[in-house]
Protein backbone atom coordinates (compact mmCIF):
# COMPACT_ATOMS: atom_id res chain seq x y z
CA UNK A 1 0.00 0.00 0.00
CA UNK A 2 1.34 3.28 -0.81
CA UNK A 3 1.90 5.50 2.31
CA UNK A 4 0.89 8.82 1.11
CA UNK A 5 -2.37 7.35 1.04
CA UNK A 6 -2.30 6.14 4.47
CA UNK A 7 -2.39 9.70 5.37
CA UNK A 8 -5.12 11.47 5.64
CA UNK A 9 -5.23 14.48 2.62
CA UNK A 10 -5.59 17.13 5.56
CA UNK A 11 -1.97 15.71 7.22
CA UNK A 12 -0.85 15.46 4.04
CA UNK A 13 -0.44 19.51 3.71
CA UNK A 14 0.99 19.57 6.67
CA UNK A 15 4.59 19.75 5.63
CA UNK A 16 4.38 22.26 3.09
CA UNK A 17 1.82 24.39 5.64
CA UNK A 18 5.08 24.51 7.80
CA UNK A 19 7.08 25.87 5.49
CA UNK A 20 4.51 28.40 4.83
CA UNK A 21 4.58 29.47 8.55
CA UNK A 22 8.15 29.75 8.40
CA UNK A 23 7.79 32.64 5.25
CA UNK A 24 5.57 33.73 7.48
CA UNK A 25 7.81 34.26 10.49
CA UNK A 26 9.87 36.08 8.57
CA UNK A 27 8.60 39.58 9.09
CA UNK A 28 7.77 38.25 12.64
CA UNK A 29 10.92 37.09 14.06
CA UNK A 30 12.59 40.85 12.22
CA UNK A 31 10.11 43.04 14.27
CA UNK A 32 11.40 41.04 17.61
CA UNK A 33 14.82 41.34 17.06
CA UNK A 34 14.48 45.18 15.94
CA UNK A 35 12.82 45.75 19.40
CA UNK A 36 15.86 44.46 21.11
CA UNK A 37 18.67 44.77 19.01
CA UNK A 38 21.62 46.05 21.83
CA UNK A 39 21.32 42.77 23.71
CA UNK A 40 20.32 39.32 23.79
CA UNK A 41 16.65 38.66 22.10
CA UNK A 42 14.94 35.81 23.65
CA UNK A 43 11.42 36.03 21.76
CA UNK A 44 13.85 36.57 18.79
CA UNK A 45 15.85 33.63 19.37
CA UNK A 46 12.66 31.88 20.16
CA UNK A 47 10.64 32.20 16.73
CA UNK A 48 14.29 31.73 14.91
CA UNK A 49 14.78 28.40 16.61
CA UNK A 50 11.03 27.10 16.29
CA UNK A 51 11.90 28.05 12.37
CA UNK A 52 14.30 25.75 12.44
CA UNK A 53 12.68 23.28 14.37
CA UNK A 54 9.56 23.29 11.71
CA UNK A 55 12.60 22.93 8.80
CA UNK A 56 13.45 19.24 10.53
CA UNK A 57 9.66 18.45 10.84
CA UNK A 58 8.04 19.11 7.22
CA UNK A 59 10.91 17.61 5.69
CA UNK A 60 10.90 14.63 8.06
CA UNK A 61 7.13 14.87 7.89
CA UNK A 62 7.10 14.62 3.79
CA UNK A 63 9.65 11.45 3.47
CA UNK A 64 8.19 10.02 6.02
CA UNK A 65 4.35 9.80 4.87
CA UNK A 66 5.97 9.92 1.08
CA UNK A 67 4.37 13.29 0.10
CA UNK A 68 7.11 15.02 -1.23
CA UNK A 69 6.25 18.06 -3.49
CA UNK A 70 8.01 19.83 -6.05
CA UNK A 71 6.31 23.11 -4.12
CA UNK A 72 8.36 21.82 -1.12
CA UNK A 73 11.47 21.06 -3.14
CA UNK A 74 11.97 24.46 -4.09
CA UNK A 75 10.22 26.92 -1.05
CA UNK A 76 11.95 24.85 2.02
CA UNK A 77 15.20 25.55 1.33
CA UNK A 78 14.23 29.32 0.20
CA UNK A 79 12.25 29.29 3.63
CA UNK A 80 15.49 28.70 5.17
CA UNK A 81 17.52 30.61 3.02
CA UNK A 82 15.75 33.68 3.49
CA UNK A 83 15.41 33.60 7.27
CA UNK A 84 18.72 32.76 7.65
CA UNK A 85 19.55 35.52 5.68
CA UNK A 86 17.50 38.03 6.74
CA UNK A 87 18.82 36.80 10.64
CA UNK A 88 22.45 37.27 9.24
CA UNK A 89 22.03 40.73 8.01
CA UNK A 90 20.09 42.10 11.15
CA UNK A 91 22.87 40.70 13.38
CA UNK A 92 25.39 42.66 11.08
CA UNK A 93 23.99 45.93 10.78
CA UNK A 94 23.30 45.32 15.20
CA UNK A 95 27.07 44.27 15.33
CA UNK A 96 26.67 41.16 16.88
CA UNK A 97 28.30 39.39 14.16
CA UNK A 98 31.26 40.85 12.05
CA UNK A 99 30.52 42.15 8.30
CA UNK A 100 32.26 39.38 6.73
CA UNK A 101 29.28 36.82 7.75
CA UNK A 102 27.72 38.59 4.90
CA UNK A 103 29.46 35.80 2.45
CA UNK A 104 26.35 33.62 3.09
CA UNK A 105 24.12 35.93 1.08
CA UNK A 106 26.88 35.35 -1.33
CA UNK A 107 26.33 32.00 -1.23
CA UNK A 108 22.53 31.82 -1.23
CA UNK A 109 22.44 33.59 -4.24
CA UNK A 110 24.66 31.71 -6.60
CA UNK A 111 22.47 28.73 -5.29
CA UNK A 112 19.24 30.54 -5.94
CA UNK A 113 20.73 31.88 -9.36
CA UNK A 114 22.60 28.86 -10.34
CA UNK A 115 19.36 26.70 -9.68
CA UNK A 116 17.37 28.95 -12.03
CA UNK A 117 19.93 28.27 -14.61
CA UNK A 118 20.18 24.40 -14.09
CA UNK A 119 16.78 23.04 -13.75
CA UNK A 120 15.69 23.97 -17.01
CA UNK A 121 18.30 21.83 -18.48
CA UNK A 122 17.59 18.88 -16.74
CA UNK A 123 19.07 18.97 -12.96
CA UNK A 124 17.23 17.60 -10.12
CA UNK A 125 18.26 19.44 -6.82
CA UNK A 126 18.10 17.43 -4.14
CA UNK A 127 19.77 18.71 -0.28
CA UNK A 128 23.06 16.58 0.52
CA UNK A 129 23.25 15.45 4.07
CA UNK A 130 26.38 18.60 4.44
CA UNK A 131 24.00 20.86 3.11
CA UNK A 132 21.68 19.88 6.03
CA UNK A 133 24.42 19.72 8.62
CA UNK A 134 24.97 22.95 7.55
CA UNK A 135 21.63 24.69 7.91
CA UNK A 136 20.80 22.63 11.40
CA UNK A 137 24.27 24.56 12.31
CA UNK A 138 23.72 27.76 11.24
CA UNK A 139 19.70 27.80 12.43
CA UNK A 140 21.49 26.37 16.27
CA UNK A 141 23.94 29.23 15.91
CA UNK A 142 22.54 31.86 15.25
CA UNK A 143 19.86 31.21 17.73
CA UNK A 144 22.57 30.83 20.56
CA UNK A 145 23.68 34.44 18.91
CA UNK A 146 20.59 35.89 19.37
CA UNK A 147 19.93 34.92 22.69
CA UNK A 148 23.32 35.19 24.17
CA UNK A 149 25.31 38.57 25.12
CA UNK A 150 27.12 40.41 22.53
CA UNK A 151 30.86 38.98 22.06
CA UNK A 152 29.91 35.59 23.62
CA UNK A 153 32.62 33.51 21.53
CA UNK A 154 30.98 30.11 21.44
CA UNK A 155 27.90 30.94 19.55
CA UNK A 156 30.30 32.67 17.27
CA UNK A 157 32.58 29.81 16.86
CA UNK A 158 29.75 27.41 15.65
CA UNK A 159 28.39 30.15 13.53
CA UNK A 160 32.03 29.96 11.57
CA UNK A 161 32.15 26.04 11.77
CA UNK A 162 28.23 26.21 9.99
CA UNK A 163 29.13 28.87 7.61
CA UNK A 164 32.68 26.44 6.27
CA UNK A 165 30.46 23.62 6.27
CA UNK A 166 27.78 25.95 4.25
CA UNK A 167 30.09 27.15 1.71
CA UNK A 168 31.74 23.89 1.32
CA UNK A 169 28.01 22.14 0.74
CA UNK A 170 27.37 25.08 -2.12
CA UNK A 171 30.77 24.00 -3.66
CA UNK A 172 29.50 20.30 -3.62
CA UNK A 173 26.00 21.63 -4.89
CA UNK A 174 27.76 23.55 -8.23
CA UNK A 175 30.24 20.72 -8.81
CA UNK A 176 27.48 17.99 -9.20
CA UNK A 177 25.09 20.37 -11.17
CA UNK A 178 28.30 21.19 -13.51
CA UNK A 179 28.68 17.32 -14.35
CA UNK A 180 25.26 16.66 -14.71
CA UNK A 181 24.20 19.71 -17.21
CA UNK A 182 27.25 19.00 -19.24
CA UNK A 183 25.67 15.23 -19.89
Amino acid sequence: MDASRSVPEPLRQIPNALTILRFLAIPLFVVLLVREQDGPSWAAGIVFGLAGVTDQLDGWLARRWHVESDFGKVADPLADRLMIDVCVVLLVVYDRLPWVALVILLRDLLLVGGYKLVVPRGYEFEVSRLGKIATWGLYASLALVLVTARDTWWPLALFWVSLALAVLAAAQYVAKAMREVRR
